[in-house]
């Protein structure tokens, strides 16, 4: 087992970062009244532009991860924005964790770092070509193509912003893959990160990942989005990581198991810490989301 230390730390503080947007961010989104445009009122707000200026800053310790450890070590660990979004919430909103939600970030804790120990995941190779990126990339824009066509019919507000979350969340992680490959470009000078489609196929992921996280912010619950943003991106990251970037996790026998027991943990844990950020959040709607 050979861990990437210094790639650990970093992925953490961008987490820590991610955490504070995320909060400042769906508190914003979620004052917009429905008859309101949407960006026009954010960008009137103080609040938001504070959250997106933790999410830059995120973003840069998370690139600065991936330049040295693969996305199967520094994305996981992005999921920790949770633990602590989860603190920062309930303080900005006057509330407290209660003891159920702390057990529930322990066990998140626990199987990240199970993960991580007894995954030890491989570097990958940065290399890929367009060739093998086609299919996996045609898979996922098809699944978000569904799910924004869907949203868009007459359906709840809780549906409709799981939908948006889900799409969100996948674009993310399509994002977080291609910034592997464009870090790499950098070795080669500036006019080879410019002149590689895959640093366009970042920004534009990026850009419709952050417009797509605003409308499901302010279609509906934020206990319906949340857990579709926060899951999705990891998911389709390790999906690429694995597909694309040919990364491996060094397991083999009883280890197996211990990781399939690990990742279900992490995605049922990660969701209710979702709701539960959700729950703690000024300005969210009481409505059920499911309801709804």
């Amino acid at each position: 087992m050979d861990l990437p230390l210094l790639a650990i730390a970093l992925a953490l503080v961008g987490a820590l970062l991610f955490a504070v947007g995320s909060v400042f961010q769906q508190n914003a989104a979620a004052g917009v009244s429905e008859d309101d445009a949407l960006l026009g009122e954010l960008i009137r707000s103080p609040r938001w532009w504070a959250g997106l200026l933790g999410d830059v800053g995120g973003y840069g310790f998370q690139a600065a991860a991936l330049g040295l450890g693969s996305v199967l070590v520094v994305q996981p660990l992005i999921v920790s924005t949770l633990l602590f979004a989860l603190p920062l919430s309930a303080r900005f909103s006057g509330t407290r964790m209660t003891g159920r939600t702390w057990a529930t970030a322990i066990a998140l804790a626990v199987s990240l770092a199970v993960f991580l120990v007894v995954g030890d995941p491989t570097e990958g190779d940065d290399s890929a070509t367009l060739r093998h990126w086609v299919i996996p990339l045609a898979v996922l824009a098809g699944l978000c193509v569904v799910a924004v066509a869907v949203s868009a019919a007459r359906i709840g507000p809780g549906p409709r912003a799981l939908l948006l979350g889900f799409a969100s969340g996948a674009l993310y992680g399509v994002a977080v893959a291609m910034t592997k490959p464009v870090i790499t470009n950098f070795d080669h000078g500036l006019g080879a990160v410019l002149t590689d489609w895959v640093t366009w196929g970042l920004v534009v992921a990026g850009i419709g990942g952050f417009y797509l996280q605003q409308l499901a912010f302010h279609a509906g619950s934020l206990a319906a989005s949340l857990p579709a943003i926060t899951i999705g991106e990891p998911l389709v990251a390790a999906f690429l990581g694995f597909t694309v970037l040919g990364e491996r996790l060094r397991v083999a026998g009883p280890g197996i198991a211990v990781i399939v027991v690990a990742v279900i943990v992490m995605i049922v844990t990660t969701v209710e810490l979702s709701r539960s950020q959700a729950r703690s959040t000024p300005g969210e709607p009481a409505a059920d989301p499911v309801a709804s």
